[in-house]
């Protein structure tokens, strides 16, 4: 799938999955994000650098913060944006996927960002748009959704940029977690070793070893000193039969809850990627306690997602000799 993300020079092409991609491609996305955090105190950057693009928002699945963060990173980047309503769209009448894709493009698309229930879609996107015409994957499945993988190290990086020497610890429905998948690769890339999935065994991947992670049911055991606690809630759209057969019993097992939290670092940092459900893998106290990145990671991933689609669509900060950030440009 690296193939088809890339242009021949080796740049962003489409966005598909954070497996593969090159630590140097990885570096310049964060590096062009840090770009677009504005400083404490001052108001949203907006720069010209997609004008006169059209971004279309393409959600087969409900979502709050990456489709908003996707349409606030297209706006500050002054695109046109298009939220289209699958609910009501032709789709309802038998319209095949990559009937709306010609459709849109036909409009004037410039890039897609792409949600969808099966995986692979995004792909599927990409091998069909037009040669001017981007997809990102805003959520395939359980496959990947690499902009919050990328979020996830962004954030990480801004507090804990020794990512060779970082405990990791992922807890809750990691097999069905297209999250999780992206995080991983993308920890891997940057050169973390030590990365622990935790939960029941129905929500350990099977391939854990091909993973590179260590899996564990001992929230004890996966929680020991580790520097990065990210929480994940239950897949259950995604799993067949009853998803949970007890919440007070998952909660008190592997829920984020002081208790469980005291196995990890005391300077542990906690993260999730939302939506939270309270009660269930983690405590309000903890969502929002002063070792929480939850909400950062949210603001995040508007520079992320505007990073992503200015490399695409716009000049990459590669392309110039002097890497003036592109925020500047």
């Amino acid at each position: 799938m690296t193939d088809i993300q890339l242009d021949a020079d080796g740049q962003l092409r489409h966005l598909l999955t954070t497996e593969g991609l090159p630590r140097a491609l990885i570096t310049q996305i964060l590096d062009t994000a840090e770009s677009f955090v504005p400083e404490v105190g001052s108001p949203p950057k907006k720069v010209p650098l997609l004008r006169g693009k059209t971004v279309f928002n393409l959600f087969f699945e409900n979502s709050t913060r990456t489709r908003t963060t996707f349409e606030l990173a297209a706006k500050r980047l002054s695109a046109d944006v298009i939220n289209m309503d699958v609910a009501t769209s032709s789709r309802t009448k038998g319209e095949d996927d990559l009937d709306t894709l010609y459709t849109l493009q036909a409009m004037g698309a410039d890039i897609f960002a792409v949600r969808h229930p099966d995986n692979g879609a995004a792909a599927r996107f990409a091998a069909n748009a037009a040669p001017h015409v981007a997809i990102i994957n805003a959520g395939d499945g359980s496959h990947a959704h690499p902009t919050q993988g990328l979020l996830d190290v962004f954030t990480i990086r801004r507090h804990r940029p020794d990512f060779e020497n970082l405990r990791v610890a992922i807890v809750g429905d990691v097999a069905h977690s297209r999250v999780a998948h992206s995080t991983i690769h993308a920890l891997h890339t940057l050169g973390t070793t030590d990365i622990r999935v935790v939960g029941p065994s129905r929500f350990l991947p099977e391939d854990a070893e091909a993973l590179g992670v260590r899996a564990t049911t001992n929230t004890a055991e996966g929680l020991d000193q580790a520097d990065i606690v990210m929480g994940l809630r239950i897949q259950r759209e995604r799993i067949e039969g009853d998803a949970l057969a007890d919440v007070e019993d998952y909660h008190r097992d592997f829920g984020l809850t002081p208790a469980n939290l005291a196995h990890a670092s005391r300077q542990a940092l906690i993260m999730h990627p939302g939506p939270i459900n309270r009660g269930v893998e983690i405590t309000g106290d903890v969502a929002y306690s002063a070792q929480s990145l939850i909400l950062e990671q949210v603001r995040n991933g508007i520079a992320i997602r505007m990073a992503v689609m200015a490399m695409i669509a716009g000049a990459p900060a590669s392309g110039r000799a002097d890497n003036t950030p592109l925020a500047q440009t």
